[in-house]
């Protein structure tokens, strides 16, 4: 059984307590370390390299979205109270492979931590809806049934099976700016994985069925 390495940031001790007792009862979660600000966290991942990072958005001595922004290819998910608009896009453009309530129960949560170290993007529903609300709400040419270019090629490669480090390498980007086109694609799609957003980029005719790539 392959052992999925947690490392918690959160500037609340009782937030990070809870986490760590939530998660000790999965026996292939491995909770490898706190860190209370966002420098704390890039300083031990950088040292324990953990599978996945629980990051909160809001800490003092430098926040998640910064945290995020210095530590490219690593898998951050972010665990917070807040769902502005603008936090999850700030998020989402630094490069989070996903985006969590804390309200989020424990079994659910579980099951995001396992599908982010798979390489899948994880929003909470309401957070999906909110993508995909203000991607409506932008002009027509960006409309949330419109993917972009890249966002197509981008799923297009996830439908094939390539993780996001190979796509990365095969269209010559950062990791991070996989995971960008990813929750932006999920968001327009109103999904909260890259599995159910390609099902529905084939459904609604933006990807070609399997088989018909012709």
């Amino acid at each position: 059984m392959n052992v999925i390495r947690v490392l918690l940031a959160d500037d609340h001790p009782v937030v990070r307590e809870g986490l760590r007792g939530m998660l000790a009862a999965e026996p292939d979660i491995d909770v490898v370390g706190e860190a209370a600000s966002g420098p704390e966290a890039v300083a031990l991942a950088g040292r324990l390299r953990p599978d996945v990072i629980l990051m909160d958005l809001r800490m003092p001595g430098g926040d998640g979205v910064e945290a995020i922004r210095q530590l490219p290819g690593a898998t951050v998910v972010v665990l917070t109270t807040y769902d502005s608009d603008a936090d999850i896009l700030r998020a989402v453009e630094a490069g989070a492979a996903g985006y969590l309530l804390k309200d989020t129960p424990r079994a659910v949560l579980a099951d995001r931590v396992r599908a982010a170290a798979r390489g899948e993007t994880v929003l909470a529903p309401t957070v999906a809806g909110r993508l995909m609300g203000r991607m409506r709400a932008e002009p027509a040419a960006s409309r949330a049934e419109q993917l972009s270019a890249r966002e197509t090629e981008v799923l297009a490669l996830v439908a094939r099976g390539l993780t996001n480090g190979q796509i990365a390498r095969r269209l010559y980007l950062s990791e991070a700016t996989v995971k960008t086109h990813l929750l932006r694609a999920c968001g327009k799609l109103g999904v909260s994985g890259r599995t159910a957003a390609v099902t529905k980029a084939i459904e609604t005719g933006a990807l070609p069925a399997p088989g018909h790539e012709g």
